[in-house]
């Protein structure tokens, strides 16, 4: 769940913790965090089956692709982040678990795949890191890729005010970004159809959503 923001080949991108040196905290964080659970809701949502073709977009640390290919024997898995560190950390889970997964050095809307090409793209907490423009480069690049009947499938935090304070959280752009209908939006306008919430939940950083689309 990188985003974009630290500069690399003329492009910025955000590091999964904010900063680079936080980099070695990312995976206790997701663990304490109880990402590992909500990726398991984002899996059983996917419909995934082995000789699939997988995209993750923003794979950070690999934590989620490593659980899918641990749940589902021969699937064609593909993380792509612009985050070099921690690609290389996402590389050597896989070697750990002998798993075949590939990493890629990419940012999400330039993807390195050619059209109509992937079964599956997954995403999980990383659409929030886009502005506007980048969010929509991404998501029509995710309708390139997809094959026909492929499905999108995305978890990011629910921008939806909640008391107080997410009131004032609101007020950052890319949180009220983030606002359900909004996202939904986001992805009718990229060309994807069958456009839907798909559950969501709450975990001690804050409330998630899940999304589904498909490429017609």
């Amino acid at each position: 769940m990188t985003g974009q923001s630290h500069h690399t080949d003329a492009q910025q991108y955000l590091p999964g913790m904010g900063k680079h040196w936080l980099l070695p905290l990312y995976d206790p964080f997701s663990r304490l965090a109880g990402v590992g659970r909500i990726h398991g809701q984002l899996m059983d949502r996917a419909n995934l089956r082995s000789g699939q073709r997988i995209l993750e977009i923003g794979c950070g640390t690999g934590n989620l692709l490593t659980a899918l290919g641990r749940r589902v024997p021969d699937i064609d898995a593909l993380g792509i982040d612009p985050d070099p560190a921690a690609l290389r950390r996402a590389r050597r889970k896989a070697a750990r678990h002998g798993l075949p997964i590939r990493y890629e050095q990419a940012f999400a809307g330039a993807l390195p795949l050619p059209d109509d090409s992937v079964d599956r793209v997954l995403s999980a907490f990383m659409l929030h890191h886009l502005d506007d423009d980048e969010r929509a480069r991404a998501l029509r690049e995710v309708r390139r890729v997809l094959r026909r009947g492929g499905e999108l499938h995305l978890l990011d935090i629910d921008g939806t005010p909640s008391g107080r304070r997410g009131g004032k959280a609101h007020r950052i752009a890319r949180v009220a970004a983030s606002l359900p209908e909004r996202v939904l939006a986001a992805l009718g306008d990229a060309g994807l159809t069958g456009v839907a919430s798909n559950g969501g939940g709450k975990a001690w950083f804050g409330r998630f959503a899940c999304y589904r689309a498909e490429a017609p």
